[in-house]
C-alpha cells in the first residue's frame, strides 16, 4: 500500500466503523428504553438521553475482553486488513439498515461477527476462522435470551411473593422508581458489551497495519470515541423498533418492566466479565418474553416473538453474504 494513502485509508475505516457504533447505539436504543417508556415511566426524549448517558459511562466499569474477542477471536488477526475490515463494516452495517427501517430488533452483535466471518471466508476461506471463539458467539444466540427469560421469569415470581400483601398501587410506586436503577444496569451493560465490538474492530484494523508497536491493545482514544458513538446513536433512538420491544410482544407494568431489565442487565454483566459478545437484542428479549410468560402463557404475543427469531437466525449468513460480496467487489475494483 502506498504511504500516501495508508492513513487517510485508515481514517476513514475508522470513521466506518464509528458510523456502524452510532447505529448500533441507533439501532439497539430500543433495548435500553422500551420498557421504561412502554411502562410509562419516561418519556421517549428523556429516556434516551438518560440511557445515552449510561452507554457512555460503562467502561468506567467493565474490562475489555469483549473487544479482545472481537479483535482476536473471530477471525485470525494476521488474515485481516483494510478490504476486510471495510467488507465486514459494511455487511453489518446494511443488514442493520435494513432491519432498522422494517422495524425488526435483529442483533448488531452478530451482524458484525457475520460480517467478519463472510470477509474472512472470502479472503481465505475455512482458515480465517477462529472456532473457539466464533463457537461462544454462537452459542450465546441461544443462551442469552434463555438466561434473560430464566432470570427475569425468577425475579417475577420472587418480586410477587415478596409484594402479595400490598396494593396494586403501592407496588406500582415503588417500581417506578426501581425502573430507574434497573434501565440505569441494563444501559450499563449495553454499552459495556456492545460498545467494546467496534473496539475490537478498530483496534485490530490498527495491529494488522502496524499502530499498535507489534501487540494488540485497545488504546484509550478508541475507548472514548466508540462509547460517545453509540452514547450519540442512543440519544437519537430507535423509535420503530421501541415499539416492536415495549408493547407489540406483551404489554408491561413497572414491577414486569423493573424484572426484565434486571434480568437482562445481569445477564449482560455476566457475558461482559467473560468476554463474550452476546446481543442485547436477544437477552432483552428473551427477559421480557419471561416476565410475559410469568404472567400467563397468552400473555406473550408469540407470533411477534417468532418474527424476531426468524431474524436472528437469518442475521449471521446474511451480514456474511454481503461482506463476502463487499469484499470480492473491493477485490475487482482495486
Amino acid at each position: 500500500m502506498d504511504a500516501s494513502l495508508a492513513f487517510p485509508l485508515l481514517a476513514a475505516l475508522i470513521a466506518i466503523a464509528l458510523l456502524f457504533d452510532f447505529l448500533n447505539g441507533l439501532h439497539d436504543a430500543a433495548n435500553s428504553i422500551a420498557t421504561i417508556v412502554s411502562t410509562r415511566v419516561l418519556r421517549p426524549h428523556y429516556a434516551v438521553a438518560w440511557a445515552a448517558f449510561f452507554n457512555f459511562i460503562a467502561f468506567l466499569f467493565f474490562g475489555l475482553h469483549v473487544a479482545e474477542t472481537l479483535g482476536k477471536g473471530i477471525i485470525d488477526p494476521a488474515i485481516v486488513d483494510p478490504a476486510v475490515i471495510f467488507a465486514a463494516l459494511s455487511g453489518a452495517i446494511v443488514w442493520n439498515v435494513v432491519t432498522w427501517i422494517l422495524g425488526i430488533p435483529s442483533s448488531s452483535s452478530h451482524a458484525l461477527v457475520g460480517g467478519m466471518v463472510g470477509a474472512g471466508l472470502a479472503k481465505v476461506g475455512t482458515g480465517a476462522i477462529v472456532w473457539t471463539g466464533l463457537g461462544k458467539t454462537a452459542a450465546a444466540i441461544v443462551l442469552s435470551p434463555m438466561v434473560g427469560f430464566l432470570l427475569a421469569l425468577v425475579l417475577v415470581l420472587l418480586v410477587t411473593w415478596l409484594f402479595v400483601r400490598q396494593t396494586p398501587f403501592a407496588v406500582d410506586r415503588v417500581f417506578r422508581s426501581l425502573q430507574f436503577v434497573s434501565a440505569s444496569l441494563y444501559s450499563l451493560g449495553h454499552g459495556g458489551n456492545d460498545a467494546q465490538k467496534t473496539m475490537g474492530i478498530i483496534a485490530v484494523l490498527l495491529y494488522s497495519q502496524g499502530h499498535l508497536g507489534g501487540q494488540f491493545h485497545v488504546p484509550f482514544w478508541v475507548v472514548i470515541s466508540c462509547q460517545a458513538a453509540m452514547g450519540l446513536g442512543t440519544l437519537f433512538g430507535g423509535w420503530r423498533i421501541v415499539r416492536t420491544m415495549g408493547s407489540k410482544i406483551t404489554r408491561l407494568n413497572p414491577m414486569q418492566g423493573f424484572c426484565a431489565e434486571t434480568g437482562g442487565a445481569i445477564t449482560l454483566f455476566m457475558a461482559t466479565y467473560l468476554g463474550i459478545p452476546v446481543s442485547t437484542t436477544h437477552t432483552i428479549t428473551g427477559a421480557i418474553i419471561g416476565v410475559g410468560a410469568a404472567r400467563r402463557v397468552s400473555a406473550v404475543r408469540w407470533s411477534i416473538a417468532g418474527d424476531i427469531v426468524i431474524a436472528w437466525v437469518l442475521t449471521l449468513p446474511a451480514a456474511a453474504a454481503i461482506a463476502a460480496g463487499t469484499y470480492w467487489l473491493t477485490r475487482l475494483a482495486a
